[in-house]
């Protein structure tokens, strides 16, 4: 999958027989325009930058399973250098379409969050990103921002979706969501 940013494109090669059901979630998120105009809203140098969130705070995302959906943790698959791209969550099995990527190992996250792809391509764009000057609450100053994503590969073309899955529509209003009665917490990466 390419992902087109502000600082140019980077290439993710996918781990689709490991972690199949984020791999599709991704996928089908790419394929349908999901991630197109979302921002980087999270920036830790030497550590990650974090994309996905409609809502551009970490409280939104939705997945083609619905609100979320369960973790893949596989061992051999590891934070162990720069460039994972792994799962954002708010806890065990809360994953929805946020992600990141690592600026350097963090083996610390490891079955914590499922790991479900490698930059391949493109890792001086990631390297660009990582300067980029935060604010207090780790937010970019100046917006990193997804302008589209192109799948070269698609392991499901051709296939429908799983039964019960759906594309979400992406918000257009900057709002608190409420899920069941309450906010929505904010998908962490520590």
């Amino acid at each position: 999958v390419v992902v087109s940013t502000t600082h140019g494109p980077f290439t993710i090669q996918l781990h689709w027989r490991d972690a199949p059901r984020t791999c599709r979630n991704f996928v089908e998120l790419c394929k349908h325009g999901y991630y197109d105009g979302i921002i980087f809203h999270r920036l830790i140098p030497d550590f990650m930058c974090q994309t996905g969130d409609p809502y551009g705070d970490g409280t939104g995302g939705e997945s083609i399973y619905g609100t979320t959906f369960d973790d893949e943790i596989v061992a051999r698959l590891s934070h162990d250098d720069k460039g994972v791209v792994s799962m954002a969550n708010a806890g065990r099995n809360t994953n929805s379409s946020q992600f990141f990527v690592t600026f350097r190992a963090c083996p610390h996250l490891d079955g914590k969050h499922t790991v479900f792809g490698k930059v391949v391509a493109g890792m001086n764009v990631i390297d660009e990103i990582q300067l980029v000057k935060t604010d207090k609450k780790k937010r970019p100053v100046k917006a990193i921002k997804i302008f589209g994503t192109q799948v070269e590969q698609d392991p499901w073309a051709g296939e429908e979706l799983p039964h019960g899955c759906y594309i979400p529509e992406k918000p257009l209003i900057k709002n608190k969501k409420k899920v069941t009665g309450k906010v929505k917490e904010q998908c962490t990466i520590q």
